[in-house]
């Protein structure tokens, strides 16, 4: 029994890929929230660790140099990889990579780890030829060029990241923590990504952030059990949904339901519609000239005082100064 314990209380290898021209938040991020991850009993579940082409030293972004204490071989002996952004490099340049970098990214996701990247390190994973024909997302300023580069791939820059099974992107810049909490989430429950995300500060499931400038800041998620119910309910925002209509679509009871549904969001049915209302009024107050009661309306809050007070709750802010501060120029 002891033994069976001692396995399963070995915490998940990560390695992070480490190039050139790394961004340093990027860089920094898997290392603060997997670090965050805890057991109940305050055992750590993950362990993280940086490499880089050689084991040479790098530059980042911010002007400092990274010294790494292993080079491409700890890809192999990783459960999992995470290539965090760069800010220069020919990845960016003409989607190319260094072949002993891509083959070391193939072997590790040929054998089984799982491969992820934050911000434009999706640009590495494309070189490397691991995202052809999937569906994946980067920061949204490089889509044009990510598109040019790898028409293959299915870009979706409308989302804080995509959960494609064994290879998993993010948007950029605190998309990057987002993906993480969602890989904690994934792997321990959301209680233990909930801890996760009070140590550091930040919320378990952003809805507001970068999201202010998307349409859907939570991914669809296709391989989870309430995936396609959310996007239905999106479909109807619109419209009174109620905690009965959800489960009635995902032909579930409410009980279950609502179980698999706060263990794949972190939330309660009834708070992630509120975010998904508050957000869809926010895209139309940036992107659109209707009256503050027409977008109450079609954001299914039924009344301008309704959604004013959700807004002053969330953000701060009336309607009237939100679309003045973050109404899109034209351009």
């Amino acid at each position: 029994m002891r033994n069976n314990r001692a396995m399963a209380l070995v915490p998940h290898r990560i390695g992070v890929l480490a190039l050139d021209g790394v961004v340093a938040l990027d860089l920094g991020t898997p290392s603060q929230v997997f670090h965050t991850a805890r057991a109940d009993d305050d055992t750590p579940l993950y362990t993280v660790t940086i490499c880089t082409p050689g084991g040479q030293p790098i530059r980042s972004s911010a002007g400092f140099q990274v010294l790494p204490e292993h080079g491409l071989e700890l890809l192999a002996a990783v459960d999992t990889v995470i290539v965090p952004g760069i800010h220069s490099g020919t990845a960016l340049d003409d989607g190319t990579v260094d072949p002993a970098v891509a083959e070391a990214l193939r072997a590790a996701h040929h054998r089984g780890a799982r491969v992820m990247s934050i911000c434009t390190g999706a640009f590495v994973l494309a070189a490397a030829g691991l995202l052809d024909g999937r569906p994946a997302t980067t920061h949204w300023a490089y889509a044009s060029r990510f598109r040019r580069l790898h028409p293959t791939v299915d870009l979706d820059p409308d989302v804080l990241f995509i959960d494609d099974g064994p290879v998993l992107t993010s948007a950029g810049v605190a998309a990057g923590i987002d993906l993480c909490l969602h890989v904690v989430r994934t792997d321990h429950g959301a209680a233990v990504a909930n801890r996760s995300a009070r140590r550091c500060v930040v919320p378990p499931w952003r809805d507001g952030g970068q999201a202010q400038y998307i349409e859907r800041p939570v991914p669809a998620g296709p391989r989870t059990g309430t995936a396609a119910t959310r996007e239905w309910a999106r479909q109807r925002l619109h419209e009174p949904v109620t905690l009965r209509d959800l489960a009635g679509h995902a032909r579930m009871s409410v009980r279950t339901f609502t179980r698999h549904f706060r263990s794949e969001t972190g939330l309660s049915p009834a708070q992630w519609l509120l975010g998904q209302r508050t957000d869809h009024a926010r895209l139309l107050l940036e992107t659109t000239d209707l009256s503050v009661d027409q977008v109450a309306h079609r954001s299914g809050f039924g009344t301008a005082a309704a959604l004013r007070q959700q807004l002053q709750l969330r953000i701060g802010v009336s309607p009237s100064a939100y679309r003045r501060t973050f109404r899109r120029i034209p351009g």
